[in-house]
């Protein structure tokens, strides 16, 4: 007999970190739970950290009644202090613990929300780096990537989400499924050390004050490689537009996340842009690669030597049809490789070929992220940056 669904609630707030929140909702629906992102505000739509607008599915008041199988709480800062004196989410997960159903936080959320509401009592839990002092009064303080005590897992950060979001999947559904919804994601084995990329032709990307970047949106893009770029490069200092290529500012990702745009693609292409960088997923891509507008900034581009960019789907499905990989070398998503023209470098995680970027998926778009980072401002500052993300071990 089939067992029932496994129904997951992951609470959102103005100043949530959005990496956390969207990678965990990603990976849980890839494997099958009904995850339900609830507004811990008086509205839907969220003004989550680094610009990134989030639209819930419900606000927290609605779900109040729910039984949920998990409870998983994002970090950031202001977001992890609003979740805290949230009274309806609270109950809910206090309730939760009582039942004996699982629940979860990660970064500053286990000892800025679980901790204060006594629920980490006798327990080893594990948090952002600058919290563990504050944890440490409330819980066994540990510094584990993932750390599952009992009914509750935590985690360090925004560069531990992915693999806190795989554990998540264990608890709820096994190891076989975890194993199943992590191979695609193409994570990697030795978290911790530091990324590395393969760089052929090497060329200075150059920018004027601040490099000017565009990351374009649609409805069907892998919500989780849009909002790594745009989160890691946000915090780098680059000025990043998220554009829509539909003719909404909001679109719905490949795993039905709600993401808003800073302004329509029409709008943004009257700018330049120092590097336009394309996330992947299936729907997007393709939305990419019919949007003319979108074709030609990316061919002008190329024409001036200027660098582009593209993950997942989008370098087989975008850049390749379009003539863009032309006598370049690129990787993409495992199973498009055989697209590419050129694959002979595709094993790699992250090819720089002059000025054209590309990368493979979800568990590479934060090597991905960090070496645009480090093109534009050096390996120091993203290695620093990585480390900030507990992406690289300090």
């Amino acid at each position: 007999m089939a067992s029932a669904v496994k129904k997951v609630l992951v609470p959102i707030a103005n100043g949530t970190e959005p990496m956390e929140a969207v990678i965990t909702i990603d990976v849980l629906r890839r494997a099958g739970a009904d995850v339900t992102v609830a507004s811990v505000e008086k509205q839907l739509q969220v003004d989550a950290c680094h610009g990134v607008k989030i639209v819930a599915d419900a606000l927290i008041a609605d779900c109040a009644d729910s039984v949920f199988d998990l409870i998983s709480l994002p970090g950031g800062m202001p977001g992890a202090a609003t979740l805290r004196d949230c009274k309806t989410l609270e109950s809910m997960v206090k309730k939760q613990a009582a039942d004996g159903q699982l629940y979860a936080a990660i970064c500053a959320a286990p000892a800025v929300a679980l901790g204060s509401w006594g629920l980490l009592k006798g327990l080893k839990a594990t948090c952002y780096p600058s919290f563990m002092e504050q944890l440490s009064s409330s819980a066994t303080a540990v510094e584990s990537i993932v750390q599952p005590d009992g009914n509750v897992v935590t985690s360090r950060g925004p560069g531990t989400a992915m693999e806190f979001s795989v554990a998540l999947v264990e608890q709820l559904f096994g190891k076989e499924k975890a194993d199943e919804v992590s191979g695609p994601l193409v994570m990697r084995s030795n978290h911790g050390d530091e990324y590395t990329i393969v760089e052929l032709n090497s060329m200075e990307w150059t920018f004027d004050d601040c490099p000017q970047i565009l990351v374009p949106i649609a409805n069907g893009t892998e919500e989780m490689e849009a909002i790594i770029i745009i989160d890691v490069l946000r915090r780098a200092q680059a000025k990043v537009v998220v554009a829509s290529v539909g003719d909404e500012l909001e679109i719905v990702a490949s795993r039905k996340v709600k993401l808003v745009a800073d302004m329509l693609l029409d709008e943004a292409a009257k700018r330049p842009y120092d590097l336009i960088v394309l996330p992947g997923g299936l729907g997007g891509a393709q939305a990419f690669a019919s949007s003319v507008k979108l074709v030609n900034l990316l061919k002008k581009q190329r024409e001036s030597n200027r660098p582009y960019g593209a993950i997942c789907a989008s370098p087989a499905l975008v850049l390749e049809p379009h003539g863009l990989l032309k006598g370049k070398k690129a990787t993409a998503f495992p199973a498009m490789c055989n697209k590419l023209s050129d694959p002979s470098e595709a094993e790699n995680r992250v090819v720089v070929d002059g000025n054209l970027i590309t990368s493979r998926g979800p568990g590479t778009a934060m090597e991905f992220a960090l070496a645009i980072t480090e093109k534009l401002f050096g390996r120091k500052n993203a290695i620093e940056l990585a480390k900030t993300m507990v992406f690289v071990r300090p």
